[in-house]
């Protein structure tokens, strides 16, 4: 399996002529299936593509993580290329999604009006799917963990009131490669390690290979803020090393002070996953 970052926040090495941008894409090519996880916050991604080679409109399936516009902005892109691939994700939130911060107030979902234009090639995941006979969406995340706390400055609108957001909206895309699986999480809203918690439940006997996503421990992306303590996120990987894994690559939402304490507890077991770096499973 090979996995090619189209777009997140910096560049790989080398990769001085592909576009960046606070956002996620990644492309998989798994046996002769063509994975799009994630379009990233615009159509960059697709330019990014067409510089690497890759072939967006021979895209076999997308996957949504969440309806946020970081990870769902390139889509109209998308359709734009692309006629045949069915697209997956989670029912829409009830309620618009927003973020609030201080004196910032804005919206950050995904484009209400382009759900319903192309409703044919979207479908909403309720439950565990079977999208295909070696890649499952799991929607059931439980709270074992502590969540992010950068969530909360995400929240829904609804009835004229703001309420903050559980993200019932995200998933986690689970491949089956060989003896073992790859997981791809988007931001990981609901906590890196209840979602691989959740993988392990759902199949106990298998390994991960790898695990792909951001990992949502800054606030500010700008300012580069970590949400929580150093002891809190080291934390987080030294629990992460407990579960049967091999290799994590994350990115984006992670933020560049979070990776650095992260690196601390897991050493050669974590990378970062830049625009145009491509990973062989």
């Amino acid at each position: 399996m090979k996995v090619t970052a189209l777009i997140e926040n910096t560049r790989a090495e080398g990769s001085e002529d592909l576009h960046t941008e606070h956002g996620l894409s990644l492309y998989i090519e798994h046996g002769e299936k063509r994975i799009l996880f994630d379009t990233g916050a615009s159509g960059a991604f697709a330019d990014n593509a067409a510089r690497l080679g890759i072939a967006i409109e021979a895209v076999d399936m997308a996957v949504i993580s969440h309806h946020h516009y970081d990870h769902g902005g390139g889509l109209r892109r998308f359709l734009q290329i692309n006629q045949r691939a069915s697209i997956y994700l989670r029912s829409p939130p009830d309620g618009d999604c927003r973020f609030k911060f201080l004196w910032m107030d804005r919206y950050i979902g995904l484009d209400q009006a382009l759900l319903r234009e192309h409703a044919r090639r979207f479908i909403f995941v309720t439950e565990r799917t079977a999208a295909s006979p070696d890649a499952t969406l799991l929607t059931d995340v439980g709270h074992a963990y502590s969540l992010p706390r950068s969530n909360r400055n995400l929240y829904l609108a609804r009835g004229g009131k703001l309420v903050p957001d559980d993200f019932a909206h995200e998933l986690v895309l689970v491949l089956r490669d060989g003896d073992g699986l790859v997981v791809f999480t988007g931001c990981s809203h609901r906590g890196i390690l209840n979602m691989v918690e959740a993988v392990t439940r759902a199949f106990p006997r298998l390994p991960m290979k790898a695990v792909f996503g951001g990992f949502h421990l800054v606030i500010l992306p700008t300012l580069n803020f970590m949400s929580g303590s150093k002891e809190e996120v080291r934390g987080i990987g030294t629990r992460m090393l407990q579960y049967p894994l091999e290799r994590v690559f994350t990115g984006h939402c992670t933020g560049s002070r979070a990776f650095q304490v992260l690196k601390g507890a897991m050493g050669e077991k974590l990378e970062y996953i830049a625009t145009g770096r491509t990973v062989t499973v």
